[in-house]
């Protein structure tokens, strides 16, 4: 695939949640047109069809040439590749039924048109433009032969959602359904994980422990743990905190699995001080063998690499110089495993509409025989 930030071709986009779309293009990387919002109607089908066809439309008129191809996130569960969505939508019941939703814009537009769930793009987008590449820079200018090609991405929002790169290439599975919601969730193992990874999981865990009937948001519960809105201040701090746990209980055998950076993105990340701790004191957290030796859960050292110090201690590793045997030749070696936690400094909506525009051009160049590798 070409560079993605140099790249002449456009790609329309949408950014698709329960109450608003938001419809844009992308060129070389950067947006543009002036965004186009409107409202989702996400429980009438036909209204969120049209809804759709109307942005992209409204897109594809202020474009001075024709635009490559239509490349978004949509909620699953879904048949990606196909552009099918079907299954349970929390929060799109007008699908549910299953809507062949990417052949019906290819027809409307006669373009190609590529459908992701948002962890996927996030992952993607992180990875080409943003925490990864960004870890490795750091690390090229530590002096460090380390470099990271693994990375596990974590969005928050209406739900939890998760996407995988695995050696630089975006691992959408056979079914893609690469999924994070379904774990258990921790202290509820009858429920699913992302019914305390998720807006309404914040919102409930702070009513139910401070018995504040106001209906807040978690922006709203932000301000009250930062002091500065009326209610109460450690029943916030738990909400938060207890979503960093949750978080952590499925971000660490993923870890294990993926051995690769983990970057958290979406709104919530805004309260990362209060979700972080907790997710890193899981991730370091420790277990026993049967004879009784304690060792910790996952093989590599977690750092926080929002934080200065450790940075720096990530960055410098264990970096020494080994001899080849039987000659004076020495090699760079760097013995200390290690993987690290950062909150997206691109912003989720950034990472992921990098991903859409960057899987779109993948796509095309594999369609005329061009590969990335």
């Amino acid at each position: 695939m070409a560079n993605f930030r140099t790249d002449s071709r456009i790609v329309m986009t949408l950014d698709a949640n329960s109450a608003v779309m938001v419809f844009g293009a992308i060129q070389g990387g950067e947006f543009i047109v002036e965004p186009i919002t409107l409202e989702t109607h996400s429980h009438d089908l036909d209204l969120c069809l049209q809804t759709m066809v109307k942005g992209f439309k409204l897109v594809r008129d202020q474009l001075e040439r024709q635009p490559a191809a239509i490349s978004f996130a949509f909620p699953g569960p879904a048949d990606y590749p196909n552009g099918i969505i079907h299954g349970y939508l929390l929060n799109f019941p007008a699908f549910r039924g299953g809507v062949a939703l990417g052949p019906y814009l290819r027809k409307k537009f006669g373009i190609p048109v590529y459908i992701n769930n948002d962890g996927d793009l996030f992952a993607y987008g992180e990875a080409l433009g943003g925490a990864l590449p960004e870890i490795n820079e750091k690390l090229e200018l530590a002096g460090s032969s380390k470099r990271y090609r693994n990375m596990l991405g974590y969005v928050f929002g209406d739900g939890f959602g998760v996407g995988m790169i695995v050696n630089e290439m975006l691992n959408r599975g056979d079914n893609s359904c690469v999924e994070t919601c379904y774990f258990p969730h921790a202290k509820r193992p009858d429920i699913i994980v992302e019914e305390g990874v998720s807006i309404r999981a914040v919102k409930r865990v702070y009513k139910e422990i401070s018995g504040d009937p106001r209906e807040l948001e978690p922006k709203d519960i932000f301000e009250i743990a930062e002091g500065r809105l009326e209610g109460n201040r450690e029943a916030a701090v738990q909400a938060f905190a207890e979503m960093g746990e949750l978080t952590g209980e499925v971000a660490l055998p993923a870890a294990n699995l993926v051995d690769g950076l983990v970057v958290l993105g979406g709104g919530m990340t805004g309260a990362a001080k209060y979700i972080k701790p907790s997710l890193l004191e899981v991730m370091r957290s420790k277990i026993s063998t049967l004879e009784g030796k304690e060792l910790s859960r996952i093989p590599m050292k977690v750092y926080d690499l929002d934080n200065e110090e450790e940075l720096a201690q990530f960055l410098k590793g264990e970096q020494q110089k080994i001899k080849i045997y039987g000659s004076e030749i020495e090699v760079d070696f760097d013995p200390q495993k290690r993987i690290g936690v950062t909150v997206s400094k691109m912003g989720a909506g950034k990472a992921i509409a990098i991903g859409a525009y960057a899987f779109a051009l993948d796509q095309l160049d594999r369609r005329n025989g061009v590969s990335r590798f």
